[in-house]
Formats: structure tokens, sequence, C-alpha cells
């Protein structure tokens, strides 16, 4: 009996932590569209800058994805002890550097796109929610290995839209 408790609530705590790192990725990834352009500014920062670094951190992670690592994507070869607050779920996973260069350039390059742009962010983080949701029954009918080809099918699409962010950050710069 005591065992069926800890399941359930750790079933129940699992999906308060999901809940809290989807919210905390949100509300980051909301500053970053309204505020991006701030940002960008206050550091200095042009937007061939933001285009060509927020390219090159989705290319290695689309290589990780194609070519995982024993630990998985965002290994960093830590113990998984203990519970996640922000890092690594709501940052990188969620709300990672190439979303928030995205976010930048999509507002500072059309800022009349803004309430465009949050209806697909909104849109996409409800579908990252669902699947963080259903993750262990995707799981059960995907297998192991239905996972790991789409993994290696995300990634191929990754580096072509890192790829197109390096060109587009190139070719912004070199005018």
């Amino acid at each position: 009996m005591l065992q069926f408790f800890g399941l359930v609530f750790r079933e129940y705590y699992s999906r308060f932590i999901i809940i809290r790192e989807l919210l905390i990725a949100l509300l980051l990834m909301i500053l970053f569209l309204f505020a991006g352009g701030s940002i960008l500014h206050t550091l200095g920062l042009s937007t061939e800058a933001v285009a060509i670094g927020g390219g090159l951190v989705m290319m290695i992670i689309a290589i990780r994805m194609i070519f995982p690592t024993r630990g998985g994507v965002m290994s960093d070869e830590e113990d998984g002890d203990g519970e996640p607050f922000i890092v690594p779920l709501a940052i990188p996973l969620i709300a990672g550097p190439s979303i928030l260069a995205t976010l930048i350039l999509l507002t500072e390059k059309n800022p009349e796109s803004i309430p465009k742009a949050l209806i697909a962010l909104l849109l996409a983080w409800l579908v990252s929610a669902i699947i963080l949701f259903f993750s262990t029954k995707l799981y059960k009918i995907l297998g192991n290995r239905g996972l790991k080809a789409i993994e290696r099918l995300m990634g191929m699409i990754l580096i072509s839209i890192s790829v197109q962010m390096l060109l587009n950050g190139f070719s912004s710069f070199m005018g």
C-alpha cells in the first residue's frame, strides 16, 4: 500500500515539475519575444551575430541528435538525482539559445509580426507540453527504435534550419 502511494506521489510530483518548467520556459520565451530587441541593443549585439551564434548552437544540437552520445542529446555526464529547477528542462531543452535567438531575429526584422509570432510560440509551446505530458505513452507506442528514428529525422531538419540561419546571418553581414 505504501508503495502505491509512493508511485502516485511521484506521478503528481513529476507533473508538477513539468508544469513549472513549461511555465518558466514560456515566460522566458515571451520575455525574449517582446524585449529581445532591447536586450540585443543593451548588449551591443547585431542581428547578424545572433543569427550566426544561434545557427551554430542549433547545428551542434542537431549533430548531437543525429550522432548521439552515450548519455543522450543534452547529457553532461552528471547523475540524474534530484529535482531539476529551470535547468535542464526549461533551459535549454524548451527555451534554448536557438529559439531565443530566433525570437529576437523575428521581432527585430519584423516588429509588426509580434502577434503572429506570439500565436506561433504559444502553439509550439502547447505541442511541447502535450508531448511532455504523454511522453510515457508515446514511448510505449513508438518504442526505442521509433524514438531514435524521429530524433534523427528532427536532427536533419534542425541541420537545415541552422544552415539557413547561418546563411542569413553571413549574407546580411556581407551586405
